[in-house]
Formats: C-alpha cells, structure tokens, sequence
C-alpha cells in the first residue's frame, strides 16, 4: 500500500511539474494579496499568431516574443483601473526587464496614438511599448473580455496564467512568484 501511495504522489507531482519548466505549483502556492488574482492553468494553453501593430507600425504576433517569459498586458487609454496599474507594470519592467523577460503592453480597441503618449506621460510612464489592437482581433482570439487583463505567458510562447483586473505588479509578491517561474529546473 505504502508504494502505490508513493508512487501515485510522485505521479501527481511529475504532472504538476512538467508544465514548460516553471515551478508553477510553487508559484501558485505563493500568491498573496492582488496576486490571488492570478490564475495559472493546469496545463499551458496555445495562444495565437493573430497580429497586433507595433509602436513603430510594424506587424507582429506573439512569436517575436518566444524564448522570454512576458507579462502581457491588455489595456486602454480610458480604462481607469489601467491607469493605476500601468506605473507598476513600468516598475515591473525596470525591475526585471532583460533578455529573458519583458513586459509588453497592447492597448485594444480605439486608442489613438497621441492619446496613448498623453496617457503614459500623465502617468509618468516612459519604458512601455505603444503597441496596439485597434480592431481587438489578438484580445478577441485570447479570450480578453475586460480591461486590464494580463497573460503569463512562457518561453515557448504558450499562456501559463492569468489576471483579470489591476493589480500591482512590482510588489515584492509579484516579483517572487515570477521569478519563481523563470528559475532553471535543478
């Protein structure tokens, strides 16, 4: 009996641990305040090459993103609660932003471009991209149904988790549970 209970427990936790290489189970158990808002999926979901339009114009999908964890980021210039999470989303950047993680930002829907610079400089933001979603084709195919919405989203371009609502992403719960999911299988 002894073995077949180990043997089912170590079965749950091979299952639990196979999701990409993220330690997803421990950084679901980490999760506190805003971020129990956070919702990883048991299994990672494909997301989607449908385009969205650069900051300088150019066409893109989720792939020129793979090979780095990103913190994707749904949002609009009047969207309130958008406007209270975006400074940290900045700070998250600062924090954390490199060659293995970014966090990217898509406004969806009709943003203008000079009302999005007014945003961000309202704000005091400087260091996120202006990309957009003009006709929410990416934020439609995504599942995004309100704003802001955030995707967890790993190296091999696959969603692993995510927020509806604001939430202040560079808190130091924020910062250990996505580290958490970058560091290297032992």
């Amino acid at each position: 009996m002894r073995k077949l209970m180990s043997a089912l427990l170590y079965t749950a936790l091979l299952g639990l641990a196979n999701i990409s290489h993220a330690d997803v189970a421990a950084a679901n158990a980490m999760r506190e305040g805003d971020m129990r808002k956070l919702n990883f999926h048991g299994t990672p979901l494909t997301t989607t090459d449908v385009a969205f339009t650069s900051e300088d114009g150019q066409e893109m999908t989720l792939a020129d993103f793979e090979g780095k964890y990103i913190v994707l980021n749904f949002w609009a210039t009047w969207c309130a609660p958008c406007r209270k999470e975006m400074p940290h989303l900045s700070a998250l950047q600062d924090l954390m932003g490199g060659d293995d993680f970014e966090v990217v930002t898509i406004a969806t829907g009709r943003n203008p471009l000079p009302a999005m610079q007014r945003f961000l400089a309202e704000i005091e933001v400087d260091n996120l991209p202006l990309h957009t979603d003009p006709r929410q084709a990416l934020a439609r195919n995504l599942g995004v149904l309100g704003l802001p919405a955030t995707l967890v989203i790993n190296p091999e371009g696959q969603e692993i988790g995510r927020m509806q609502g604001e939430a202040d992403w560079s808190s130091e719960n924020a910062i250990a549970i996505l580290r958490t999911l970058m560091a290297p299988e032992s």
